[in-house]
C-alpha cells in the first residue's frame, strides 16, 4: 500500500483492519494536496472511502472547515 504519511497509514488500518492490506489502495486526487481516496476490494465488493488532512497533520474522513471570507480594513 502506497501512502502519503504515516498519520495516514494509521487511519487507514484503524478504518480497514478487517481487510488484507494487500487489496486496499491510496490513490491521490488530482489537484487537490490534502486529499485521497482509498479504494478496498471485499468479497461482497469495493469500499471507498476519502481522507482529508486537516491543519494539525491528522487524516480524517471530514473536510477541514474553510475559514469564513472577512474584510480587513
Amino acid at each position: 500500500m502506497n501512502t502519503v504519511g504515516a498519520s495516514l497509514r494509521a487511519t487507514v488500518e484503524k478504518w480497514f483492519m478487517a481487510i488484507p492490506a494487500d487489496s486496499i489502495r491510496v490513490c491521490r486526487l488530482p489537484g487537490k494536496a490534502r486529499c485521497v481516496r482509498v479504494e478496498a476490494l471485499r468479497p461482497d465488493g469495493p469500499v471507498e472511502l476519502f481522507f482529508f488532512r486537516h491543519d494539525d497533520g491528522m487524516w480524517r474522513v471530514f473536510p477541514p472547515e474553510v475559514a469564513p471570507v472577512a474584510m480587513r480594513a
